[in-house]
C-alpha cells in the first residue's frame, strides 16, 4: 500500500451512507425494512454490477487500497449493533411463555439444523473449499440455516402492529431462542473450524473456555454491573464502549469470535437502567447508521453473482439453499406452533415471522467466508438466501393479517413486552427524561 488512504476513505465513506440511506429509503416505500436496501446497494457496488459494468469507477470510488479501513470501521459498527442486539434480548421471553414457546423455540432451530445439514452434505463436494473438514462445512450451513433475525423481526412487528399481540410474543420468544442458540453453534464452529493447528483439542480447550466465559458474564460480571451502572452519569458511553470491547477481546482471545463477546455482554447489561439508556441511545443514533453501513458494502463486494454466471448446475443448488431454507423455517415454525394448539393462519404467519433472516444471517455468513469454512461462491448463494427470505416476511405477514405498517393493535391485545421490541421501556413519564429511541433498522 502506499500513499494516504484518508483522502480515499474520505471519499468512500459518505458515497457509501448516502447511497445506503437512498437503498434504505426506497425500500421502506416498497413497504420492505431498510436493510434490504442496504444489502442490496452493498451488492451493487461490488463485482456483481459496478465492478462488472464499470470497474474504473468502481476503483475511484472504492480504491483496493481504503477497503482495510472501510472494513475497520464497518467492523467496529458490526461488534456496537451485537451489543444492542444482546441488550434487547428480553430475558422475560425466554420463560413462561408456555408449550407454543417451547415447542417452537426447539423446531425452528432443530428442523433447519437437521435440513440444512442434511443438504450441506450433498454440497460438500461442490462447494467446500478445499483443506475444510466435512463436519466443520456442514455445521457451518447448517447454522446458516437456523438464524433468524431478531432485530429485523422486531421492527417488523412494530411496522405491522403485532408486537404486543399474543402473536408477537411468541415470535419474539423463539426468535431470541434462535439467536441464542445460534450464536453458541457459530462459537462451536469457530472451535472447530480454527486454522491454528490445535485440532480437536484446542476445540475441546475452547468450548471449556467458551463455557466459563459465559458463567463468569452471568454470575460474575452481571451482579457487578447491577450494582455500578447507577455510578455512570455522564460516563456511561465510555464505561459501556470499554466493557464492549474487552469482552469482545476476550471471546477472540480464548478462540471463539469477538462478536460472540458482544452479543454476550449485551445480554447481561441491566436493561433498565437510565445511565444504559442513555448510552445505548446514543449508539444507536451514532455508531451504527454511521459505521454499519460500512460492513453491508464489504459484504457487497464479496457477493458476486456472476460467479454463479451461467452455470445451471450452480443455479439449481442456490434454488434448493431457498427452498431447503423456507421449508424448514417457515414450515419447521408452522408445524410446530400447529402441534402446540395454535390456530392454522396465526402459525403459518408465525412460521413465515421466524423465516425472517436479515443482518445476522450476513453477521454468520462474513464469519464463515473469513474462516475459509465457505468459498466466495455458496457465499453469494447464501447471500441470495437471506435476501429473499427476509424479503418475504414484511408482505407475507402483512397478507396474512391484513395489517399495514400504520396499522395498530388496541390497549387490550397488548403485553408488556416493548422492551424487546423497541429495545427501551414502555411509554411512561421515565421514557420522556431518558429520551429512548427504537433499535436500528436491521
Amino acid at each position: 500500500m502506499t500513499g494516504d488512504p484518508l483522502p480515499g476513505v474520505l471519499i468512500a465513506v459518505p458515497v457509501v451512507l448516502l447511497l445506503c440511506g437512498a437503498g434504505a429509503a426506497v425500500m421502506r416505500r416498497c413497504g420492505q425494512t431498510a436493510v434490504i436496501g442496504e444489502i442490496a446497494v452493498g451488492i451493487v457496488l461490488g463485482p456483481s454490477l459496478l465492478g462488472w459494468v464499470w470497474p474504473a469507477a468502481q476503483g475511484r470510488l472504492l480504491p483496493a487500497e481504503v477497503l482495510p479501513y472501510l472494513g475497520l470501521l464497518g467492523n467496529l459498527g458490526l461488534v456496537v449493533f451485537m451489543f444492542l442486539v444482546g441488550l434487547e434480548l428480553d430475558h422475560g421471553l425466554l420463560r413462561g411463555r408456555g408449550r407454543v414457546v417451547v415447542v417452537m423455540g426447539q423446531a425452528s432451530v432443530v428442523v433447519p439444523l437437521v435440513l440444512g445439514g442434511l443438504l450441506a452434505t450433498a454440497m460438500y463436494g461442490s462447494f467446500a473449499p478445499e483443506g475444510v473438514g466435512r463436519g466443520a462445512f456442514v455445521l457451518f450451513v447448517a447454522v446458516a440455516m437456523s438464524v433468524t433475525a431478531f432485530p429485523v423481526l422486531a421492527r417488523i412487528l412494530t411496522e405491522q402492529g403485532l408486537h404486543g399481540t399474543p402473536v408477537g410474543v411468541v415470535a419474539m420468544a423463539c426468535a431470541a431462542v434462535a439467536d441464542v442458540v445460534a450464536w453458541c453453534l457459530l462459537a462451536a464452529v469457530v472451535a472447530v473450524a480454527d486454522g491454528s493447528g490445535r485440532g480437536v483439542a484446542g476445540a475441546v480447550v475452547t468450548g471449556v473456555l467458551t463455557v466459563g466465559y459465559l458463567a463468569g458474564m452471568w454470575w460474575g460480571v452481571r451482579p457487578v454491573l447491577a450494582r455500578c451502572v447507577e455510578w455512570w452519569d455522564g460516563g456511561g458511553a465510555v464505561a459501556l464502549f470499554a466493557g464492549l470491547f474487552l469482552a469482545a477481546y476476550a471471546t477472540d482471545a480464548i478462540g471463539v469470535h469477538a462478536l460472540f463477546g458482544a452479543f454476550v455482554f449485551g445480554a447481561v447489561v441491566p436493561r433498565d437502567r437510565a445511565p444504559v439508556e442513555r448510552a445505548a441511545r446514543r449508539m444507536r443514533e451514532v455508531v451504527v447508521p454511521v459505521l454499519l453501513p460500512l460492513f453491508f458494502v464489504g459484504s457487497g463486494l464479496q457477493t458476486d453473482i456472476g460467479l454463479l454466471g451461467g452455470d445451471l448446475g450452480a443455479w439449481l443448488w442456490a434454488g434448493a439453499v431457498l427452498l431447503v431454507a423456507v421449508a424448514a423455517k417457515w414450515g419447521g415454525g408452522a408445524g410446530a406452533a400447529w402441534a402446540a394448539g395454535q390456530p392454522v393462519r396465526e402459525a403459518v404467519v408465525l412460521g413465515a415471522l421466524l423465516n425472517c433472516r436479515g443482518v445476522t444471517e450476513l453477521v454468520v455468513l462474513n464469519v464463515g467466508l473469513g474462516l475459509g469454512v465457505i468459498g466466495p461462491e455458496l457465499f453469494t448463494v447464501l447471500v441470495l438466501m437471506a435476501l429473499v427470505t427476509t424479503a418475504l416476511t414484511g408482505p407475507v405477514v402483512r397478507r396474512l393479517t391484513g395489517r399495514g405498517a400504520d396499522k395498530g393493535v388496541s390497549a387490550a391485545d397488548r403485553v408488556n413486552v416493548a422492551d424487546a421490541v423497541d429495545g427501551v421501556q414502555t411509554a411512561d413519564t421515565d421514557d420522556a427524561a431518558r429520551g429512548t429511541s427504537p433499535p436500528a433498522d436491521r
